[in-house]
């Protein structure tokens, strides 16, 4: 087997995104992987762990200063917080203490890369310019995504080391306790629905059933994210990267019903945050009827995303063509993905 040449500290290796790159750089001959995050994890191979609060610039000194031989950083953490503007100081704090303990040590360090997303270009504050380039201008903050940003640019300067920013969409993965997974909370509420007898219903606000969107599968995601850092015309770049199609509610959701021999019913708005908050029992049952492994209902839950997502009355999507231009040719049916990782749920058992 090769020796690792290059050694990838992954920021955030517990979430669908980091999960998913550490899996990808670990199958690869010249990699080491570090994966950082707060509960840590079991090391195996050529993957180590390393559990570290990020929002504590000293324990970020004291768990990263012997990272010395770290060459490219990966960056995916994520606070969420219940405003936008409250995002702002954990997330660039979290990336601040990292670069600061892990720059003045790492000497043969070659690359940041930067996880960003449609935030950079205003798509969670309502309808925005599709499909959205790399090139769009920024907008009135608060907005953390640019700040990490402009502290990398800035940081760069002088430095031997890039920097790459990665804009995917909606991350389709597998990922247990993360805030930010739609595919398991799509698997679950179709679970749960077919559990009470009932259709599969779409609940999100009137007008997103019909709007376009886009998805980023997460081994496709990992794949460009590591092209982009190993490209040396990458360098200092930002690149959109999604699976390729576009695609609505409106076709997606029957295809989706399907899978789980399950009849449609026309959309109706529901908060799942509000209406899913009580199945804690109903998830308890399904574990003992169908063998289930056991996972805690906050593991499998994320509502509030959901919500959010499916609150979008208005185009979602971004121009994927630099990547390409720059080299990236991959793509995937997003129909495909949620088949994919829906099997995969079920060969776990999460889901029935």
């Amino acid at each position: 087997m090769t020796t690792p040449s290059k050694v990838a500290l992954v920021v955030g290796a517990q979430g669908v995104i980091g999960r998913n790159l550490a899996d990808h750089l670990a199958s690869l001959d010249d990699w080491q992987v570090i994966g950082l995050s707060r509960r840590g994890g079991a090391s195996s191979g050529r993957v180590s762990h390393v559990a570290v609060d990020l929002l504590d610039a000293a324990d970020a000194q004291e768990k990263l200063s012997t990272l010395t031989h770290v060459t490219h950083v990966f960056y995916a953490a994520y606070q969420d917080r219940p405003s936008w503007a409250e995002l702002v100081p954990p997330n660039l704090a979290m990336l601040v203490n990292v670069v600061d303990a892990i720059e003045p040590v790492a000497k043969d360090l070659q690359h940041i890369s930067l996880m960003q997303g449609y935030k950079v270009y205003g798509g969670h504050l309502g309808p925005f310019k599709t499909p959205a380039r790399e090139t769009d201008a920024a907008f009135m903050p608060p907005e953390f995504m640019h700040d990490q940003q402009r502290f990398l640019e800035q940081r760069q300067q002088g430095a031997t080391w890039s920097w790459s920013a990665i804009r995917p969409a909606v991350v389709g993965g597998f990922a247990l306790g993360n805030p930010m997974n739609l595919a398991l909370a799509i698997a679950v509420y179709a679970s749960m629905s077919k559990q009470l007898g009932l259709p599969l219903r779409f609940p999100g606000k009137p007008g997103a059933y019909d709007r376009l969107l886009e998805m980023t599968d997460a081994g496709l995601l990992a794949r460009a994210t590591v092209w982009a850092a190993t490209e040396p015309a990458c360098a200092n770049q930002a690149f959109n990267i999604t699976n390729g199609d576009l695609f609505r509610w409106n076709e997606m959701w029957p295809a989706i019903a399907r899978y789980f021999d399950m009849e449609v019913a026309p959309p109706l708005p529901l908060s799942l945050d509000s209406v899913m908050a009580n199945k804690e029992s109903l998830w308890r049952t399904m574990i003992e009827r169908h063998g289930l492994t056991e996972h805690a209902y906050a593991e499998v839950s994320s509502w509030r995303f959901a919500d959010f997502v499916f609150s979008w009355d208005y185009d979602m999507f971004g121009d994927g063509s630099k990547a390409r231009r720059f080299g990236f040719h991959e793509h995937i049916e997003t129909q495909a993905m949620f088949t994919r990782l829906f099997d995969d749920f079920r060969r776990r058992k999460i889901i029935p």
